[in-house]
C-alpha cells in the first residue's frame, strides 16, 4: 500500500509541474545533492526580461550577486524556439532535440552534452520553484542561438543565427546515432569540425541528386553550409543545411588512415609511394600502409584545394584514402584513391 501511494504522489508531482509550464519538477524524495540544486526566488537579484525575435515572453531571467551570469528559464524559451523537450526520470535529466541540435541538461551539474560531447559553462542548471534554469551562454554555445544581453534584456534573434557559411573538406567520420547524427570534415579526433545533421539537411550529389546520411562515407570531398554559431567543443560542432558531394565518382568502400609520412619511394619512372603510420578511420582500416600515388590520385589540402606531389615528404601530416584491395604483406600495399596533405604540419 506504501509503495502504491508513492508512487501516485511522484506522478502527481510531475503533472502538477508540466501542467504549470516547469521545465521539470524535482523528485518528492530530494536528495543532498538536488537540495543544493533547488532554491527559492529571491530578492536580492536582478531581473531580466527576455525577448525572442522582437517579442517579449511572460517569464523573466534573474542573475543573483554571486552568479556569474543570468540564468534564463529553459523550458519557456526552448519551446518557443522550437525545441522538443524530453524528461528523463531515470537520471532526472531533461532532453532537448530540435533538427540537428541535440543536448542534455541536468539540474546541478555544469555538465551539458553537446549531440554525445560534454561541455561545460561554469554554471549548473538551478531548480528555482520547480522551474529549471539555465546560463544565458547555455542559448549560444549550446543550441546555437544569437542571444546578447542588453542591459535590463536578454535578446535572442534566430534569424541572425540562420546566417550560413561555407566549408569543404573531406570526409572522415560519419555518425549515425538515432537521434544524433553528425559528419566530420577537415581532420580526425579533435581536428576539423562537426557537422551535426537533422531531419532539415538537404544532403545531395554535385548534379543535384538527393541522397541519404547513409549514402556519405570518408574520403567523399563535399561543400557543406552551416550556421555561423560554432561550439567552443574540440573539435567543433554547427547545425548544418546542406551538404554536396562534390566527387564526380561515389566510391563507398574506401579505407582510410590518418598519420604520418614515415617513408617516401621513388622509382626510376617517377612514380611514388609513401609510408603512412597513424590510426584506421574505419574497423577494416590500416594503422600503417603503403600507398602508390597515380595519375588518378587526388591530392588535396584539408580545404579541399589541389596540392603538387611535391608536398609528400617525410614528416608530414596526411590522410590517406585507399581501396580495399591490398596485398598481404606488412604494411600491405595499396593504391591511393585520395590524400589530405596537412600543409601547414611542413
Amino acid at each position: 500500500m506504501n509503495n502504491i501511494l508513492k508512487t501516485s504522489t511522484v506522478l502527481l508531482t510531475l503533472s502538477l509541474a508540466l501542467s504549470t509550464g516547469a521545465a521539470y519538477a524535482a523528485p518528492t524524495t530530494t536528495s543532498a545533492k538536488n537540495e543544493a540544486t533547488q532554491t527559492s526566488a529571491s530578492v536580492n537579484q536582478k531581473t531580466f526580461a527576455i525577448e525572442i525575435n522582437g517579442s517579449t515572453i511572460k517569464e523573466t531571467g534573474f542573475q543573483s550577486t554571486s552568479g556569474k551570469e543570468p540564468m534564463v528559464p529553459l523550458r519557456s524559451i526552448t519551446e518557443a524556439l522550437g525545441f522538443e523537450l524530453t524528461w528523463n526520470a531515470q537520471n532526472k535529466s531533461v532532453e532537448l532535440i530540435n533538427g540537428a541540435v541535440f543536448t542534455t541538461v541536468k539540474a546541478g551539474e555544469d555538465r551539458y552534452s553537446i549531440n554525445k560531447m560534454n561541455t561545460t559553462l561554469g554554471t549548473a542548471p538551478q531548480l528555482v520553484d520547480s522551474t529549471l534554469y539555465v546560463p544565458a551562454s547555455f542559448l549560444s554555445e549550446v543550441i546555437h542561438q544569437n542571444m546578447t544581453v542588453k542591459g535590463d534584456s536578454i535578446v535572442i534573434n534566430t534569424n541572425a543565427a540562420e546566417q550560413h557559411m561555407t566549408k569543404t573538406g573531406v570526409i572522415t567520420a560519419v555518425y549515425d546515432g538515432g537521434k544524433y547524427q553528425s559528419v566530420q570534415i577537415q581532420g580526425v579526433g579533435t581536428d576539423g569540425i562537426v557537422l551535426n545533421v537533422g531531419e532539415d539537411t538537404a544532403i545531395e550529389m554535385a548534379d543535384g541528386t538527393k541522397i541519404a546520411l547513409k549514402d556519405l562515407h570518408i574520403g567523399m570531398t563535399v561543400k557543406a553550409e552551416h550556421s555561423m554559431v560554432m561550439t567552443m567543443s574540440l573539435p567543433p560542432q554547427t547545425p548544418t543545411y546542406k551538404i554536396t558531394v562534390l566527387d564526380k565518382q561515389k566510391q563507398d568502400d574506401l579505407l582510410g588512415t590518418a598519420g604520418t609520412i614515415e617513408e617516401v619511394q621513388k622509382d626510376d619512372k617517377g612514380n611514388i609511394s609513401i609510408t603512412v603510420k597513424g590510426s584506421g578511420l574505419s574497423e577494416l582500416s590500416q594503422k600503417e600502409v603503403v600507398l602508390r600515388i597515380s595519375e588518378d590520385t587526388v591530392l588535396i589540402n584539408k580545404d579541399g584545394e589541389a596540392v603538387k606531389s611535391s608536398e609528400l615528404v617525410k614528416g608530414t601530416k596526411v590522410i590517406g584514402f585507399y581501396s580495399p584491395v591490398l596485398t598481404r604483406s606488412l604494411p600491405p600495399i595499396g593504391i591511393a584513391v585520395k590524400v589530405v596533405v596537412d600543409s601547414a604540419q611542413q
